[in-house]
């Protein structure tokens, strides 16, 4: 469809000129990026091993030691990876003495599933 250079301008008018009913659905921009960070944070192999790992083990919560026997990579690749989740704000971390333990984040958690819950109802 071939559209004159005056049409496309007109168009573009009356778009401004009338709010689009689509615009009160948007999110927060804020909102968004704080979301596309969670699903980044979870859109790799190793990090949803890691968080299945978690999330299923006996106590509910893992340390770093147990997390590197398990998956066979070195301590630093699977601390970056648990650090990745947890600014996320999908892990929290505890310290104990020398290890550092990692739990879901119930409430980080909540999040990827709402993500999902609207996505699956769209």
């Amino acid at each position: 469809m071939n559209v004159s250079p005056g049409e496309t301008e007109i168009a573009a008018d009356q778009a401004e000129a009338r709010p689009s009913s689509l615009a009160r659905l948007l999110i927060d921009r804020d909102e968004a990026e704080r979301l596309a960070a969670v699903l980044k944070a979870i859109a790799d192999p190793t990090r949803l091993q890691l968080l299945r790992l978690i999330e299923r083990a006996p106590a509910g919560e893992a340390c770093v030691a147990d997390l590197t026997d398990c998956l066979g990579l070195r301590q630093p690749t699977v601390s970056h990876h648990l650090k990745v989740m947890t600014e996320a704000g999908l892990l929290t971390r505890e310290r104990r003495g020398t290890w550092v333990w990692y739990a879901v984040d119930r409430a980080g958690m909540g999040r990827v599933h709402e993500i999902l819950d609207v996505a699956r109802a769209a």
